[in-house]
């Protein structure tokens, strides 16, 4: 391609929302060009990149046993309704109607429109396990669209589905798209780390998320530095230190004027943070109040709560609403209230004779122990994990930091194919449910983060496999007439005939302006022709990564081109 016919330019000037060097650089070099919030064009360069991004999904996904299929971005409302997520997705879910009144769904995701697959094509165990993918478009009405194709609202994305006969034949699939996930990540030339995850509204057993570590992400990860666990902080768990206990002692009064706080009570009556009791309230979209109480040392994992609470939506409860049922703010206690749902964090058992409120103003219970003074209707953990916390695995204190996800598989099981009625015959001729995964990577999130792990000060640095062009080939002859303007044409034909895909800077520029926009474009090879490299008899050749020029005779051309391409 030649870069005076090329359709898109490079720019000299950041955008001015860029935050992230992703962004600001795909803009720059003409790959992308938004259109809307989080709504964005592929210009030639761009599209070429996600080409190759996606023909190695596509290899890794057939080396699994994968079968492409491609699936409607419209689906009609009643597959949602039926698994319950046209309620649960909110104000991100696309809807429209059509002429006729009925309602449709813009793609967030497929899992309904495989299970409806499923239904029709699969009949027996015969015809189980089975994996099938696309590469198809979604759209996700995010309320604060960010970091150019990190976070979009109309995205590309490969998405997977496996499709098998029981739990067992599920966790084979999975750890093959697993592998196979690790392998897409190495071959597009980043580094990933796999954490535990949340499987949120896509509900599940289990799910783990690529991250990529970036000071930009949106995610906080949890991680050990001894033993190597690693979660999603949604997800993680912590190890709660035991504590001394003591006899049970009577509940008592306390005057605490003006003690709101955890730390300000536990001050005041002078026992250390983790004997005291924190009461957290919220109040669910049907006005159910929660009161969740948790050891005065930790925190509330609201993620955790929610799945606790088998997915129910809710939000911090308001002062009148607290008064409401009986609680005092500052002062409350899940002692002697009714009509409130109680949820304890399982840290109430690991102590004794705790502080915690009277449900009166200016005033603490003294001794007030689980379960001979309150009760809860629910007890699991729901404590947020922080840096500093022990490794629930091998007690090492725990550190954070931030990622970017650039995959995620989800062990599904039955939710989708029992609320569609997929199902199939087993051997006995007994019907049972098709147990199911479910695995994506976004396309264009994945060429942003290769962005990400691959650039400098002068632009992207793209990996060999994912270079829009091979070989960017600069002419710095001043007019068709010379000989330098000769040699560079007949070497453009040279290259693709050995193979190359060569980008050719034959634009009527300056020197330096060529040497920024292939810096700026981020092709792994350069070469240049000039009247001193002619001189000196052949062809500059300089990787994007690297300082050193080398002058290359004509017949040896080639071999280095490809050396450096595989180095």
């Amino acid at each position: 391609m030649r870069m005076s016919q090329l359709f898109g330019h490079t720019r000299r000037e950041n955008p001015a929302e860029a935050e992230m060097p992703s962004h600001r650089l795909l803009v720059r070099a003409g790959m992308i060009q938004p259109l809307a919030a989080g709504i964005y064009s592929y210009l030639p360069l761009g599209w070429r990149v996600l080409r190759k991004i996606e023909a190695i999904l596509r290899q890794e996904m057939e080396a699994i046993g994968g079968q492409e299929v491609l699936m409607p971005v419209v689906h009609p409302a009643e597959l949602w309704q039926a698994t319950g997520r046209w309620q649960s997705m909110g104000p991100n879910m696309g809807r429209l109607r059509d002429r006729a009144g009925r309602d449709l769904v813009l793609a967030m995701t497929h899992e309904e429109v495989v299970a409806d697959l499923a239904r029709h094509e699969i009949q027996s165990y015969r015809q189980l396990p089975r994996i099938v993918y696309h590469i198809q478009t979604k759209f996700r009405d995010e309320p604060r669209p960010r970091g150019g194709l990190v976070r979009v609202r109309e995205f590309t994305m490969k998405d997977a589905y496996s499709l098998d006969a029981d739990a067992e034949g599920l966790d084979v699939a999975y750890a093959k798209m697993y592998q196979a996930y690790v392998n897409v990540f190495r071959r597009c030339g980043i580094e990933t780390l796999a954490v535990e995850a949340d499987v949120g509204q896509m509900g599940g057993s289990a799910s783990h998320e690529f991250m990529v570590l970036n000071e930009h992400g949106e995610d906080t990860l949890i991680l050990c530095p001894a033993c190597g666990y690693a979660a999603n902080v949604e997800r993680a768990t912590l190890a709660k230190p035991e504590v001394e206990r003591s006899p049970e002692g009577k509940v008592q009064e306390i005057a605490t004027p003006g003690c709101k706080t955890i730390a300000e009570v536990a001050a005041f009556v002078g026992v250390p943070t983790h004997q005291t009791l924190k009461a957290v309230f919220y109040v669910t979209a049907d006005g159910k109040f929660i009161f969740a109480v948790i050891r005065g040392d930790l925190d509330v994992n609201e993620t955790k709560l929610r799945n606790l609470l088998g997915g129910v939506e809710f939000g911090p409860a308001t002062e009148a609403e607290i008064r409401a049922v009986g609680a005092v703010p500052g002062y409350a206690s899940p002692r002697g209230l009714t009509g409130v749902q109680v949820i304890a964090d399982d840290s109430v058992h690991l102590g004794s004779n705790f502080v915690s409120g009277a449900n009166r103003e200016g005033y603490h219970l003294l001794n007030v122990n689980y379960p001979r003074d309150f009760q809860a209707e629910i007890e699991g953990d729901f404590a947020l994990a922080r840096a500093g916390d022990g490794c629930v695995a091998c007690g090492t204190a725990l550190t954070e930091a931030r990622g970017i996800e650039v995959g995620h598989l989800f062990k599904l099981g039955t939710r989708y194919s029992q609320a569609l009625g997929v199902t199939y015959l087993d051997a006995g001729g007994q019907a049972r449910p098709v147990v199911m995964g479910s695995y994506g990577i976004g396309t264009g999130r994945l060429m942003a983060v290769i962005v990400e792990q691959h650039h400098d000060e002068g632009g992207i640095i793209w990996p060999a496999q994912v270079a829009p062009y091979q070989v960017y080939l600069v002419n710095l002859g001043r007019d068709a007439s010379e000989a330098t303007t000769q040699a560079a044409e007949a070497l453009y034909t040279d290259l693709q005939a050995w193979g190359f895909e060569v980008l050719y800077d034959d634009r009527d520029e300056r020197p330096g302006v060529k040497f920024n926009d292939a810096d700026l474009i981020g092709v792994p090879v350069r070469a240049t022709v000039s009247q001193r490299s002619l001189g000196q008899g052949g062809v500059e050749v300089k990787r994007r990564d690297a300082a050193e020029r080398t002058v290359v005779p004509p017949d040896e051309l080639a071999g280095e081109i490809q050396r450096l391409l595989s180095g």
